[in-house]
């Protein structure tokens, strides 16, 4: 994803602003190797949002999730499982950790995930259920488990 530096009082507001899915059918959990992106939008539907979500091929407990602002600008992004992230100051945050948005820096700084908010994180549909509430998904989609959630 290219680097979009918007202010931070614009990201935050984008963070807690209320979005919901736009296309109201079933989706499948992701197998390994594969991803999925699902269109959002605010109630207003004047800001567009996509989720992310990304499964590795090998590792079945690693995933990414994901919630862009305008097709580039990443809010927030969850990795499970992988492997340790090392933030612009060169300290290592292990898995799973919590990017978010950082003005002057996109996503290239991470926070251990708040245990509070993500207690189930090998759980990987539990998780992405407490990303989407984090990220202030208010209605959002149907996600059917997979064999392999």
């Amino acid at each position: 994803m290219a680097d979009v530096d918007i202010p931070q009082a614009e990201a935050d507001a984008l963070i807690a602003m209320e979005k919901q899915c736009v296309d109201k059918k079933n989706w499948l959990f992701p197998g390994p190797g594969a991803r999925l992106a699902i269109a959002l939008a605010s109630r207003d539907k004047r800001e567009n949002f996509v989720l992310d979500i990304t499964r590795a091929q090998i590792k079945l407990t690693k995933a990414t999730y994901q919630n862009r602002a305008r097709q580039a600008i990443i809010l927030m992004r969850l990795d499970l499982d992988g492997p340790l992230h090392r933030n612009p100051d060169d300290q290592e945050i292990p898995c799973p950790h919590l990017h978010i948005y950082r003005e002057g820096y996109a996503d290239k700084w991470a926070v251990p995930a708040p245990i509070d908010r993500y207690p189930s994180s090998q759980d990987l549909y539990s998780a992405l259920d407490a990303f989407m509430r984090h990220c202030n998904i208010t209605e959002p989609p149907q996600i059917d488990r997979g064999l392999f959630s």
